[in-house]
């Protein structure tokens, strides 16, 4: 199934967004690190049947296929090509998101990395990875907090201020609409979520907060967690003021104060509730 491309903006050079985008792809191979090290702290990732939804540079896709089958799945042609000329040996398919042409409990692990946000389709989404999700499988979701006092003052996206509070037909209207005029045609445009409304997307299930870990991951090497400017300056700072080890003591993997309105970017391991009706297929 082929999906036309919207033009690949992303690798315009004229685009405001560019560099910001452009860094988000040299640290393409660092993020798979990341995922890799927060999945394994609590699971096997070996022998496994992956399915990397939105899989953009294939970093991620390539590292696990080192020890597990893999497919890597994205909406872009162009990416997907760029990744048969990095990584020939990954198996590739094109696709939306939101109709996933796999049979039920076809996969072991799902990975949805930075990539909810973007699909306008969040309810099917969801629907159909809980379908290809095999009952003893998990999901791997890490996606920028709404709420986050850090994104209100810069979007993760656009670097621009309460951005990240707006729906996206919001978006259009208040910032594309007068100052991005080429991006209003986008399918991908950003929709933040808040926690709640990923507990309440995955009702039926576990979903695990992994924000200590980052933290501690983010104390050695901050390539791969973060890459806007205003991140890494922002962290740059608080690592020498000593401010950085004040968050370190006070954060929790709990779904309180610091997880809602603090915590950038969420990393969470959600898994099938066993109790749960839905569960059992």
């Amino acid at each position: 199934m082929e999906i036309k491309d919207n033009q690949a903006v992303w690798l315009d050079f004229s685009h405001p967004n560019y560099q910001r985008w452009l860094r988000g792809r040299e640290s393409a191979n660092e993020r798979a690190i990341i995922v890799n090290k927060i999945i394994s702290s609590d699971n096997i990732c070996k022998g496994l049947r992956i399915l990397d939804v939105g899989s953009g540079e294939g970093s991620t896709s390539a590292f696990f296929s080192e020890s597990n089958w893999v497919v890597s799945y994205d909406l872009s042609l162009i990416r997907l090509k760029r990744q048969r000329q990095n990584f020939p040996a990954l198996s590739l398919i094109n696709g939306k998101a939101e109709t996933l042409p796999f049979q039920n409990s076809s996969f072991d692990l799902i990975i949805l990395q930075d990539v909810i946000e973007h699909i306008p389709g969040r309810d099917s989404l969801v629907n159909e990875i809980k379908r290809v999700l095999k009952n003893s499988g998990f999901i791997y979701l890490s996606t920028p907090n709404r709420f986050s006092i850090m994104n209100i003052i810069s979007d993760p996206h656009w670097g621009i201020p309460l951005l990240s509070l707006f729906n996206r037909n919001g978006i259009k209207r208040y910032f594309l609409k007068h100052f991005r005029k080429k991006d209003l045609l986008r399918e991908d445009l950003s929709q933040l979520l808040s926690l709640r409304e990923i507990y309440q997307l995955f009702n039926d299930q576990i979903i695990n907060i992994n924000t200590k870990e980052v933290i501690n991951l983010l104390s050695e090497d901050y390539k791969g967690i973060i890459w806007s400017n205003f991140h890494v300056k922002l962290y740059c700072l608080l690592k020498k003021s000593g401010i950085i080890l004040i968050i370190k003591y006070i954060v929790n993997n709990k779904p309180g104060f610091i997880n809602k309105y603090l915590t950038p970017t969420f990393f969470l391991i959600i898994k099938n509730n066993p109790f749960s009706n839905d569960s059992i297929r």
